[in-house]
């Protein structure tokens, strides 16, 4: 189901109109799981690239230029129109995607979506070495910290002790407190779903009305019993 061509690597399945799942910052195509079969199944097209965020040139490492990452995937696989479907980072990709290429996105997907309330890292940016400290802040990131599994922390834990990696980190929170997208969603046409998880504790219930407030054709559902990653 994981394809490799070119520069892209990504899940795709099912056959109808086209969805893409663009993940978070700390995730990838394996976040999404059994939401991949059970939306292919509805008949849907899906799609799920990795967006490499760790393999991103230094000098690129920003919001703007995983927007144009999904452009050049969407002209690779000859798509004209897509719904986008994006968690946490990937709903921010969304956004600015969409305000950049409006007539190639039918429709959008949110969900624990960052583009309005960004903040410096600060004390929650783990701290290398320190792996306690990153088990507690992955733990949080779901409303069940039994799904943090050592596997999950490990990985993270990985991400944080390379310099590489926390350079990157770094850039793409300082992209996305520079894309606030608070002026441009009030612009936006297409239909936008809003699905929020009532303990999210990243991105918390109030950014999910302040989104709903300011899109002009949108819904919002809450899942109960839900942090920042629902597809989980």
């Amino acid at each position: 189901m994981i394809k490799t061509e070119g520069k892209f690597t990504y899940i795709e399945k099912g056959e109808g109109f086209p969805l893409i799942l663009l993940h978070g910052l700390m995730g990838g195509v394996d976040n999404f799981g059994s939401m991949v079969d059970v939306v292919a199944d509805a008949g849907f097209k899906v799609l799920a690239p990795d967006l490499k965020l760790f393999k991103v040139p230094l000098l690129k490492t920003s919001i703007k230029y995983l927007s144009d990452y999904i452009n050049d995937f969407m002209r690779h696989k000859n798509l004209e129109k897509a719904v986008l479907v994006g968690n946490s980072l990937g709903g921010h990709i969304a956004l600015v995607f969409s305000k950049k290429y409006p007539k190639k996105v039918k429709g959008m997907v949110l969900t624990g979506s960052s583009g309005l309330y960004e903040k410096a890292m600060g004390d929650s940016f783990p701290r290398r070495g320190d792996y306690d400290y990153i088990k507690v802040k992955t733990e949080e990131v779901f409303y069940d910290p039994k799904t943090a599994t050592k596997e999950l922390v490990d990985k993270v834990f990985d991400i944080a002790n390379k310099r590489a990696s926390v350079i990157r980190l770094l850039a793409f929170a300082k992209s996305a407190i520079r894309h606030n997208m608070a002026k441009d969603i009030p612009h936006f046409t297409m239909p936008v779903c809003l699905i929020w998880g009532k303990q999210d504790k990243v991105t918390p219930p109030y950014v999910a009305e302040e989104f709903h407030s300011l899109f002009p054709n949108s819904e919002l559902f809450w899942i109960d019993k839900c942090g920042h990653s629902p597809m989980w």
